[in-house]
């Protein structure tokens, strides 16, 4: 290890020791947060200006700085699973009607496919305005060699059909779907969770005894999961600091000043969804302001770890404990939101992609074309992996359905992960907010009849 490997680790030691002693003033969790991303960008871009991406003295330092960063990641991958399971299972013995979980998920999906559909209209018309074409980029060798790898893919990726992507959700080996080996895991262990709910309410409403056990063990393991989510937030911003720290100093600037209009397309259709959000959420009657703050730490983990899946516990918190979405509807929320309609990764992305390649190919993007391109990025949603390279994945199942080449794909991976990080924020706060609007959605649809009651004693009084 060189001198100033030591040096550059000496200051990221000290980087971290002042957050630390920031904690115990009794500063927010978002502030921490903001300022773990602040000190991570400078600390980045001072590796990049003065070592570059690919010096020794930048490898080292991130080598080190990495077991922070994946440390973190890793601890919020290793409770995803747990958390999932226990608390739907809470959240299914909580619920006063079976039934009403299947308006739950049915709400949920509903609203994530059709903000990913309006998220694939925003990329569309990005991708119009600014005249993104793919006959104006050239694949280079290293492009060319991704494009190879890319098209070997393509199979694995969309191999399976939408009747057998719906069957595969039913697990056939829920130890294998717990240790998360496919990509559609989390909502296997989701179902798994309902029925095992639903099964342990059955009985406890057989026998009185089984029923005082159930809710017992089902509340203190609950309790412990979720202590546990809150100890792994409040290392929140130290693990900001290391990953931002990595995003910085390996980002590849000149290949994003290269493709820089469609780095800018991409981050304006991004803002334009996040304000279709906003809007969703102030037709609720909610503060923007303070729903931001309630989720700021959230998004900007989901903004730094490009990952929809290892953001799942926070989410989840978020909308129980900030937010006061009911149990299930978070859990459903934040679960389903994580592999079906994503709005940044299945919807702005493979739809821009779409728009460029299609003249490059002789295809003539019509109002047919559009709602074709619509109604198959809806349907190719379902099951994308919620980790970075997921809109890489969304792409190659969208294109070929289209009949469009993915070679274009490979160019962009180059730009990826800078874009990724907004598209990510995008998929998560999309998450949350359809878990706001199933919330009152459902709360109004209970309390309706309730109403009709109190009028027609009004009415016959």
């Amino acid at each position: 290890m060189s001198f100033l490997t030591i040096f550059n680790l000496v200051i990221f030691t000290g980087l971290l020791s002042f957050i630390f002693q920031l904690s115990k003033r009794e500063i927010g969790l978002s502030k921490l947060v903001l300022v773990g991303l602040l000190i991570g960008t400078v600390f980045g871009a001072y590796l990049q200006i003065f070592f570059g991406t690919d010096h020794r003295v930048s490898h080292e330092t991130i080598e080190w700085t990495n077991i922070v960063a994946n440390s973190f990641v890793n601890l919020l991958r290793m409770i995803i699973i747990p958390l999932i399971l226990v608390t739907m299972i809470a959240a299914v013995l909580k619920v006063d009607e079976i039934k009403s979980l299947g308006r739950i998920g049915g709400s949920v999906v509903g609203i994530l496919v059709f903000t990913t559909m309006i998220a694939a209209l925003v990329g569309i018309f990005m991708a119009s305005i600014t005249g993104l074409d793919a006959t104006e980029f050239n694949l280079g060798e290293r492009e060319a060699a991704r494009a190879e790898i890319l098209e070997s893919r393509q199979d694995s990726v969309a191999d399976l059909s939408i009747p057998e992507l719906l069957t595969s959700m039913v697990s056939t080996n829920i130890f294998r779907d717990l240790s998360q080996s496919r990509s559609i895991s989390i909502i296997a262990v989701v179902i798994f969770g309902l029925l095992f709910g639903i099964a342990a309410l059955l009985v406890s409403q057989e026998d009185s005894r089984h029923k005082e056990r159930i809710f017992s063990f089902i509340e203190t393991s609950q309790a412990v999961v979720m202590r546990l989510v809150k100890i792994v937030m409040g290392l929140t911003p130290y693990g900001v600091l290391a990953l931002m720290t990595r995003v910085m100093s390996t980002s590849d600037f000149n290949a994003i000043l290269t493709l820089i209009n469609f780095v800018v397309a991409s981050y304006i259709a991004i803002a334009i969804m996040f304000a279709v959000h906003s809007l969703m959420i102030l037709m609720l009657g909610v503060n923007i302001r303070s729903y931001f703050k309630k989720v700021w730490p959230v998004l900007t983990f989901a903004f730094v770890t490009r990952s929809s899946a290892a953001t799942i516990p926070l989410t989840i918190r978020a909308q129980i404990e900030e937010l006061k979405i009911p149990a299930p509807i978070a859990n459903i929320a934040a679960s389903f939101g994580a592999t079906i309609g994503q709005n940044g990764c299945a919807g702005v992305y493979p739809a821009m992609l779409a728009i460029m390649v299609a003249p490059s190919v002789g295809v003539e993007v019509d109002l047919s074309f559009i709602a074709y391109l619509v109604l198959v990025i809806a349907i190719g949603s379902f099951g994308i992996a919620g980790v970075g390279g997921g809109a890489t994945n969304a792409a190659l199942v969208v294109l070929p359905l289209m009949g469009l080449p993915v070679t274009v794909a490979a160019l962009l991976i180059t730009v990826e992960p800078m874009i990724d990080m907004a598209r990510t924020a995008l998929n998560v706060n999309g998450a949350i907010a359809t878990g706001m609007v199933t919330s009152r959605f459902l709360e109004e649809k209970k309390e309706s009849p309730e109403k009709l009651v109190v009028e027609q004693t009004i009415e016959e009084g």
